[in-house]
């Protein structure tokens, strides 16, 4: 009975573990996607109307440092040290949050990894200082939250400034290429509009035609705006004058990791004599140091990619060309090339384009060359 009673209680205890567990894991992840989006979880993930332009309110990581402010304010730790491990562990259900499959409709398919990560590891970092310049507990807590939400407001406007400054180098007539979705290459290039006449070429930005989805941003706000292929990217900076794009991090080296596609953009460019230049927040700059695409981490399980064949005769409509048998006719996608399950499919979400591509960064410290990132980044976490 003695034993019985012990293995009921080794049961409850284990359950009342992974309950507190699942509760801390959802008020974490719900405090991440309100900032993130204005909506709970559930929300954003069922929403329908889950545009480029709604996706986010915020940047990611200003999100996150918000969210490990929320577990602050709940705190019921007494210690320093109690207080870290709560904020280690929310960091760890973020980030796994953001390797999960669940995670694809509110975050970017697994390309946000490494913005999330450089959030989070620069407040952790902050929080350390904090508390060996202020030993007293509630002291400490009450200066950590007073800056943190500091922090978080400075860094809401970090797009505004970089607007300003980028908007400079754009100049009247020119032709600018940009590849995908960037809401921080998007103000720059809106702020540049109010007072001057250029025109944007957009790389469609597979898999998820963020380029194409953008340009309608672009062209709503009377810019002149071509969506093409993403394998045309040689074809069109021959006539243009510059490369604009985002980051989803700045490493320790200069180079930049974005999504796929970018470090084939910097190479043309580089070999076609156009600047290309990186527009990027300053709290983005993460502690990696990658020599080679196969030192990004690993930011979790990527869906298999589909294939569709977007000038047949059934992704038409019946304009081009005339049904195929290799395609699909379940009438689900129109256009699906079926492959066969021997034929292997890799889709990475991002790639690191090396420094030496890069012309300038533009960032909320002011225009920085590839080089000055390491002093940046040494101030950053000091």
């Amino acid at each position: 009975a003695v034993f019985s009673s012990l293995g009921g209680m080794v049961l409850w205890s284990g359950w009342f573990v992974g309950r507190l567990t699942n509760l801390r894991l959802d008020l974490v992840l719900q405090d991440l996607c309100r900032h993130l989006t204005g909506r709970t979880t559930t929300e954003a993930t069922e929403e329908k109307n889950n545009s480029i332009e709604h996706r986010s309110v915020v940047a990611l990581p200003v999100a996150a440092i918000q969210s490990l402010l929320d577990v602050i304010r709940r705190t019921k730790a007494g210690t320093m040290m109690g207080l870290q491990e709560e904020l280690r562990r929310a960091e760890e259900d973020m980030l796994e949050f953001a390797r999960s499959p669940s995670s694809r409709s509110i975050l970017k398919g697994g390309r946000s990894f490494i913005a999330l990560a450089s959030g989070c590891e620069l407040f952790m970092k902050y929080v350390t200082r904090a508390f060996l310049e202020t030993p007293d507990f509630a002291a400490c807590i009450a200066e950590v939250l007073e800056r943190g939400e500091a922090f978080a407001n400075i860094s809401l406007s970090a797009r505004d400034r970089i607007a300003d400054i980028g908007q400079d180098f754009v100049q009247d007539g020119q032709t600018v290429v940009t590849h995908g979705w960037s809401r921080v290459v998007s103000k720059l290039l809106l702020k540049a509009a109010e007072h001057k006449q250029f025109s944007i070429v957009v790389l469609e930005g597979r898999p998820d035609a963020g380029g194409a989805k953008a340009a309608k941003t672009y062209a709503e706000a009377g810019i002149p705006t071509t969506v093409v292929l993403d394998s045309a990217m040689a074809y069109v900076i021959e006539k243009a004058d510059l490369v604009i794009v985002g980051a989803e991090g700045v490493v320790e080296n200069g180079g930049v990791v974005n999504k796929v596609g970018t470090y084939s953009l910097g190479i043309v460019a580089r070999e076609m004599g156009k600047p290309f230049y990186v527009a990027a927040e300053s709290y983005k700059f993460a502690r990696l140091f990658p020599l080679n695409q196969s030192d990004l981490p690993d930011v979790g399980v990527v869906p298999r990619l589909n294939f569709v064949d977007t000038a047949s005769w059934e992704a038409t409509g019946g304009k081009v060309g005339k049904p195929a048998e290799s395609l699909s006719t379940d009438g689900a996608v129109p256009g699906h090339v079926c492959l066969p399950d021997q034929v292997e499919v890799e889709n990475p979400p991002c790639d690191y384009t090396p420094a030496k591509y890069i012309t300038l960064l533009f960032t909320d410290l002011g225009v920085l060359t590839p080089s000055a990132v390491s002093d940046e980044l040494i101030r950053l976490y000091q």
